[in-house]
């Protein structure tokens, strides 16, 4: 990992537009505010596309998706595609319904993400993977650097794939992040977070591979240090350490593995 990509994200204090699910939004706000971005919360389309336009990086994430939400986020999308400022779409959830699938389709066909990101079901589903969900959740398969290579060839994009080994698959090059703690799929937006503090460490001056590979390698370790904290018992009395971790230099969070 590169330490100076969290480094620059906390001197340049990124303003990153979330066009986000309303299950999240404290918490996304909370975490990358403790990790050095500065988040701005505006899903109307009346604004969408001037937000991003003062922004410095736009997540769409579909969580919660309504129909009057989806031009905001075609809008919001375009306006960073203009400006060249990194655009990460999460597709939460997007097995689950016809609805969230055909929003997918229609918000790639107007924007370019600079990474996809989501569990391996969500991923699959992008690419007609037959691969078992619930809900938005992904409960098994095997191929999941298949998955990572198809979604970024056919979206011409970086993709990301979350889960115990997380996949970073840019150029047909393969990365693997093992850093983390199984009691991040007990906290609800975890994941959601994690394109949050990722579309932050992507205002930054390095590749692409650089950014992804600190974002959710760093995104681990916060969670390893606050999960070996002795007050914590849950994923209840996990959540405030980790913010607090978020909040640390790299080279503190390597020392306690």
């Amino acid at each position: 990992m590169n330490p100076n990509i969290i480094q620059e994200v906390r001197e340049n204090n990124p303003l990153i537009h979330h066009l986000t699910n309303q299950v999240v939004m404290n918490f996304t706000a909370n975490g990358l505010l403790s990790f050095g971005g500065a988040p701005i919360m505006a899903k109307s389309e009346e604004e969408a596309d001037e937000i991003a336009s003062i922004a410095d990086g736009v997540l769409l994430n579909i969580g919660t998706l309504t129909p009057v939400e989806l031009p905001a986020m075609i809008a919001a999308g375009k306006a960073a595609n203009e400006k060249e400022i990194p655009v990460v779409l999460d597709p939460v959830g997007v097995p689950a319904t016809s609805f969230r699938t055909s929003a997918m389709k229609e918000i790639v066909q107007e924007v370019k993400p600079t990474v996809i990101k989501g569990n391996a079901g969500e991923m699959a589903h992008l690419v007609q993977i037959p691969w078992e969900t619930k809900g938005v959740d992904s409960l098994g398969g095997e191929d999941t650097e298949g998955i990572a290579a198809k979604v970024a060839a056919d979206y011409d994009t970086t993709a990301i794939v979350t889960g115990k080994t997380d996949l970073i698959c840019i150029g047909g090059k393969i990365i693997r992040n093992k850093t983390g703690h199984s009691i991040l799929a007990k906290v609800t937006g975890a994941g959601c977070l994690l394109g949050s503090i990722l579309t932050a460490c992507l205002t930054t001056r390095y590749s692409i591979e650089e950014q992804a590979l600190a974002a959710i390698e760093f995104y681990g370790l916060a969670a390893e240090f606050a999960a070996s904290h002795e007050e914590v018992a849950g994923s209840g009395t996990f959540i405030p350490r980790f913010i607090d971790a978020l909040s640390l230099e790299t080279e503190a969070l390597e020392r306690s593995k």
